[in-house]
């Protein structure tokens, strides 16, 4: 579980950057670019990327 958490949380934050950038204009050559809403998106699901990786990266609880 712990390594699917730490696979997802890396692809979310890999596709969230994208969407910042294409959203900010800094990425040319799609319909997202320079468009606020892609910003906003990409930076709620690169967030919610960075949360799974370090859910998958804390150690597990001692029993």
């Amino acid at each position: 579980m712990r390594i699917g958490s730490l696979v997802a949380g890396v692809i979310a934050i890999l596709v969230g950057a994208v969407w910042i950038l294409q959203g900010s204009g800094v990425l040319p050559g799609s319909f997202m670019t320079g468009q606020t809403m892609w910003l906003v998106i990409g930076i709620v699901v690169a967030g919610l990327g960075l949360g799974l990786a370090f859910n998958g990266l804390r150690r597990p609880a001692k029993p």
